[in-house]
């Protein structure tokens, strides 16, 4: 059921906008006893989902007791991302997810239907896995609140992706992140229906109908300078509310560019981006745009790491992105590889696949690291006077060289790409 809706293309949502649609939901559904929240991380800052939580929390005072951040396979917030995102609440409330400990099995989805999701390409039986919190804290409504938006594992982010990967475990979310490697990024970024969705809706219907989950989506688009705007607001317990999200994130979040730029600069807020495995949107969003040959330049000044994980740092560090062919090899000759499926997800999808360069300019990894796992390196002072974000607007730009450059202020807003490839 959709229990409160509001959306707007020109202009966007205020804040109080906000706080009314969720207030007018959370009356619908009742007085509640006790209330886990599941918000994400920094690395969805621009999401509301930190305003959205302040809100609950004092709708319900002290019966929101728990506030889980979905962050997978992320590193913990810290204290201080803690107080950025969500000002006052008590920081006594938040829990860490432990995707290697903390996690139960719901259920198993057999390999045959993997197997028919993946066109033959894989057999393993899927753990549908979330934090044990869920299951085991007494709690009467689960609040999941977060930002639809294309994504490059599972097509839209959100919805129950929130549950079974943001709270998930080690082989739930290194199988279904496999899973959509497999099956190509470019086939499923900004679409609705796709394997690793239908697979989570699946695990949801068989396993989850019981949980009491309410859904709190926002979709967040951007103004002509790149600063973000806030599109709209669905809440509900049920796929219309996420349908309705992603149909207008498709309109709002996908970007669709006439040709396709030689060269894209890509700019990683630090405050966001401390790793690739997070940093690597830049890659995901702009493929589908850069022209062959081209290249996209990634001026990262806050990325000091690989995996935000010590076992998927070695991993990265140890195989490198190398793309699809080569990842489905060392697969199958490497066991430490095969237990990070997850990993090797993730090394396809940061790989050009040979059709485009990637020049990396991070403030904390040296060039010995970033060549080391493919890319190329950039001096960052030096790109960020050559490219300074803060001259360059979003779009084209033709510098005083006579370069000309498209350059993309926040990767993790949207998808960009032309009509031909879509």
């Amino acid at each position: 059921m959709l229990y409160s809706q509001k959306s707007i293309i020109e202009g966007s949502l205020s804040d109080q906008d906000l706080k009314e649609g969720l207030y007018e939901a959370l009356s619908r559904i009742g007085p509640r006893r006790k209330v886990l929240a599941i918000p994400p991380d920094m690395s969805r800052f621009h999401s509301k989902a930190g305003l959205l939580t302040q809100y609950a929390w004092n709708y319900f005072g002290g019966a929101l007791t728990d506030i889980l951040p979905a962050i997978g396979t992320h590193a913990p917030m810290s204290s201080e991302e803690i107080s950025r995102m969500y000002g006052d609440i008590p920081q006594s409330l938040f829990r860490i997810h432990n995707w290697r400990k903390d996690v139960v099995t719901l259920g198993i989805i057999p390999a045959e239907v993997i197997n028919r999701l993946s066109e033959n390409k894989l057999s393993f039986d899927w753990p549908a896995q979330v934090n044990r919190l869920l299951l085991h804290g007494g709690f009467d409504l689960i609040l999941s609140i977060g930002q639809v938006v294309p994504h490059e594992v599972i097509g839209m982010a959100n919805y129950n992706k929130n549950i079974f990967i943001g709270t998930g475990g080690c082989d739930s979310i290194n199988k279904s992140h496999y899973l959509g490697a497999v099956y190509g990024l470019e086939r499923m970024m900004g679409r609705a229906d796709t394997p690793v969705r239908e697979l989570l809706n699946l695990a949801e219907e068989r396993f989850a109908a019981d949980l009491p989950i309410l859904y709190v989506h926002t979709v967040i688009g951007s103004s002509e300078k790149g600063e973000p705007l806030t599109k709209g607001l669905f809440i509900g317990d049920d796929t219309e509310c996420f349908y309705r999200a992603a149909e207008l994130s498709q309109n709002v979040n996908i970007t669709f560019l006439d040709k396709a730029p030689s060269k894209i600069i890509a700019y990683l807020d630090p405050s966001e981006f401390k790793s690739t495995w997070i940093g690597n949107k830049a890659i995901y969003r702009s493929r589908m745009a850069i022209a062959e040959g081209g290249e996209l330049v990634i001026i990262a000044p806050g990325v000091k790491e690989f995996g935000e994980d010590e076992g998927n740092d070695r991993l990265i560090r140890k195989y490198g992105y190398v793309g699809t062919d080569r990842v489905l090899e060392l697969v199958e000759k490497n066991e430490d590889l095969r237990q990070g499926l997850g990993t090797a997800a993730h090394l396809i999808h940061g790989s050009s696949e040979g059709k485009f360069t990637i020049t990396y300019s991070p403030g904390h990894l040296s060039e010995e690291e970033i060549k080391a796992v493919n890319f190329r390196y950039a001096e960052p002072g030096k790109m960020l006077k050559l490219y300074d974000p803060e001259k360059l607007t979003p779009g084209y730009n033709t510098l005083s060289s006579g370069e000309e450059v498209y350059f993309i202020k926040n990767p993790g807003l949207g998808l960009w790409t032309t009509r031909e490839r879509f």
